[in-house]
């Protein structure tokens, strides 16, 4: 399956322009075409909402319900909005489009033995997103399966351009309705069996010729939110030999349940739990995608990786956000600090950096 202008693969080999794919989709595919491996997709353009929105004719009717809406009156714009998006979710789209869409998923499941759960994400544009804060319409799917969901829940994306939070906001900021556009990240689910972060220094005293590393079994929220210690490596960022290591209880894992749509909590045996939970090629492939990452940010970065169940071993380390390291990088005004990008760390619904995780 092949990128076009309605449907761009992160690894399509395709410029990555923010008009087109929306920060998020515009990030992931910088990523891949880096050497990165996030977790792999495709991204609904901008061009493919444009084209549905043109074949609807509805985009006239939109804007005489905005006309002269007041953004005080919450009722009201509550009223308007539900009209939109009802409109939006019930056009049908043209064939043609559908096609392409429904054939990139299919693609895309082709890339494993059986097919896996994903996570349908919008993606806005700069011109509907000129503040950072704002998340109104920066919604996230998780654990989709099948082309009808998928396809619904691209729609529903399409459709939050006109949440009430949206249309509030580009009232109160005087952002004019006309052009404005939203692609659809489609990207696997994680399924982690082990994961952990990574920061290209030593945290506790600045060193950068170290690279340090936690990781436990599972999903990260765990060792995030305290409830496991994690194993702790420090490795030389030359060698990559091992300076110091300190094994973790690991007593539990937060593993996803596709059956569950969601994560389940089980306990590890005495003998996971004796041991590193990553082996020694692992835990060399994550200190070199570490450096990788710094060296592409050019500064310390954090990282947030996974190792996923359903690749094969060599092909399952996963980036799922990398973000500069702020703490103990020296000079930073010596260095052009890189926006952070979430590439994949969706188990806490993260859309974009900076942003608040979305319901």
């Amino acid at each position: 399956m092949h990128s076009n202008d309605y449907v761009q693969f992160f690894d399509g080999g395709i410029e990555p322009k923010l008009e087109n794919l929306g920060g998020k989709g515009a990030s992931l595919v910088t990523m891949t075409s880096a050497g990165m491996p996030v977790p792999p997709g495709f991204v609904v353009t901008t061009a493919q909402f444009d084209a549905f929105m043109d074949e609807a004719g509805i985009t006239a009717k939109i804007h005489e319900l905005l006309a002269g809406l007041d953004p005080e009156d919450t009722r009201q714009v509550d009223q308007v909005s539900a009209a939109i998006r009802e409109d939006i979710c019930s056009r049908p789209v043209p064939e043609e489009l559908r096609s392409m869409t429904i054939a990139a998923y299919e693609s895309l499941m082709g890339r494993f033995d059986a097919p896996v759960p994903v996570a349908v994400r919008s993606s806005a544009t700069a011109e509907d997103l000129p503040d950072a804060s704002f998340a109104g319409q920066q919604d996230t799917y998780l654990w989709l399966d099948g082309v009808k969901a998928v396809t619904d829940h691209i729609r529903q994306c399409w459709a939050s351009l006109y949440t009430s939070r949206a249309i509030i906001y580009r009232l109160k900021n005087s952002i004019p309705n006309e052009g404005l556009s939203m692609a659809v990240v489609v990207q696997k689910m994680v399924n982690s069996k082990v994961s952990g972060v990574a920061i290209t220094m030593d945290p506790t005293n600045g060193d950068r010729s170290k690279i340090t590393i936690d990781s436990s079994y599972g999903v990260g929220e765990m060792v995030v939110s305290g409830q496991v210690t994690p194993d702790n490596i420090v490795l030389d960022k030359v060698t990559l030999a091992v300076v110091t290591e300190h094994l973790g209880d690991k007593h539990a894992e937060l593993v996803p349940d596709a059956g569950a749509k969601g994560l389940v909590e089980r306990e590890v045996d005495d003998e996971r739990r004796g041991r590193r939970s990553l082996t020694d090629a692992e835990l060399t492939a994550v200190a070199q995608m570490a450096k990788r990452a710094e060296k592409h940010y050019k500064c310390p970065q954090d990282i947030e990786w996974a190792l996923d169940a359903d690749l094969p071993d060599g092909e399952n380390l996963l980036l799922l956000q990398s973000r500069p390291e702020t703490v103990h990088s020296s000079k930073p005004a010596a260095v052009t600090a890189p926006q952070p990008v979430v590439t994949g760390g969706y188990f806490r619904g993260l859309s974009t950096p900076a942003l608040k995780p979305t319901a």
